[in-house]
């Protein structure tokens, strides 16, 4: 299965279990220009707009809400303040690399990117921790293992690394973190 699979699986979980979050949720209207992004991330992007500014939907573990194609970019500028290394995709830090692209943000800082960088694992998915100020490793090899370990993980009810899905009573999903 592909990235628009897995992501639909997430989308069918989200209706039936947590309609509050799957309701932020904004599809792609507009046409999507070319993007120079990995195939995986380009299909994503055109089908998922992100949320209405200020609404969060913490559908990646532990809180992260996924952001559409135009948010995206706006926030790598945001946060790249050095010029590019010649460091490979997947390799630590200890700044926000410009060639991240951010996928999710958690509203104070913190990010999940797709590494452009060249190398073997370029289209990885890493974690940048503002408050610490380092990427240690990449979490997912792709958006598309990203994806197939979250739906994976709410269908059976099971874990994303330490995380663990729960519905709060406003219908909401959030990851318990053990």
């Amino acid at each position: 299965m592909g990235v628009i699979e897995h992501w639909n699986r997430i989308l069918a979980w989200l209706a039936e279990h947590a309609p509050a979050t799957r309701a932020v949720l904004r599809p792609r209207f507009d046409a999507l220009p070319e993007l120079r992004v990995p195939a995986e991330l380009q299909a994503w992007w055109s089908v998922y707009g992100g949320t209405e500014e200020g609404l969060y939907a913490e559908i990646l573990p532990p809180f992260y809400t996924p952001l559409g194609a135009d948010r995206a970019f706006i926030l790598r500028d945001t946060h790249t303040s050095r010029a590019a290394d010649s460091s490979e995709a997947g390799s630590p830090t200890s700044w926000f690399h410009p060639a991240w692209l951010p996928i999710a943000f958690d509203g104070t800082g913190d990010v999940l990117a797709v590494d452009l960088r060249p190398g073997e694992l370029r289209g990885c998915v890493v974690e940048w921790d503002q408050e610490r100020a380092k990427m240690v490793k990449p979490e997912f090899a792709s958006l598309t293992e990203m994806f197939d370990k979250v739906a994976t993980a709410l269908e059976t009810r099971g874990a994303v690394g330490h995380c663990y899905p729960e519905v709060n009573s406003a219908e909401e999903l959030h990851w318990r973190t053990s």
